[in-house]
């Protein structure tokens, strides 16, 4: 299982965060299907300082989300997807500090169903990260261990992985 993960792991990361974009692109481009349309369009209009607005600016959002898709999913212009993924989750976590009070209503600040749409993409910036780092030669390293003996621990060698490359850097 070990070796399988460790082979398959990044590759099915990338796929499965692009079917992600590309799904949630492809949304955009019909109108009233998007349950951020209106937010998202907002945040785009106030981002391009009115450059984008509207329909074009949820057009906008669309194609780069569909491209980013199909860059992961592809494996093709990695990098440039990468980069655009930067982008765009700069923009889309933007409404948190630009509509505080519509995202958290409320007397207890509990976030709304919008908020909660765009705090997931939390998940979604530290999966590009990990594809980001195979860039400079990252690699999941296999060093099998029975399921049972590895439950209860804790994974310490990957601290002292990292420590080891911040060492070299």
């Amino acid at each position: 299982m070990n070796r399988w993960l460790v082979a398959h792991s990044i590759a099915l990361l990338r796929i499965s965060l692009g079917l992600i974009f590309l799904g949630f692109g492809l949304l955009k481009f019909f109108p009233g299907i998007s349950p951020i349309e209106d937010l998202a369009t907002r945040t785009t209009t106030i981002l391009t300082f009115g450059v984008l607005s509207g329909r074009s600016a949820m057009d906008f959002v669309a194609g780069l989300e569909s491209i980013i898709g199909i860059c992961f999913i592809s494996g093709r212009f990695l990098r440039v997807g990468v980069w655009l993924m930067a982008a765009q989750m700069i923009g889309a976590i933007s409404p948190l500090v630009i509509f505080p009070g519509e995202l958290f209503p409320g007397p207890l600040h509990a976030p709304s169903l919008a908020a909660q749409y765009i705090i997931k993409d939390i998940i979604l910036v530290a999966a590009g990260m990990v594809i980001a780092s195979t860039w400079t030669g990252a690699r999941i390293v296999a060093q099998p261990q029975s399921f049972r003996s590895a439950l209860g621990k804790r994974v310490p060698k990957v601290q002292r992985s990292v420590r080891q490359l911040e060492a070299t850097i």
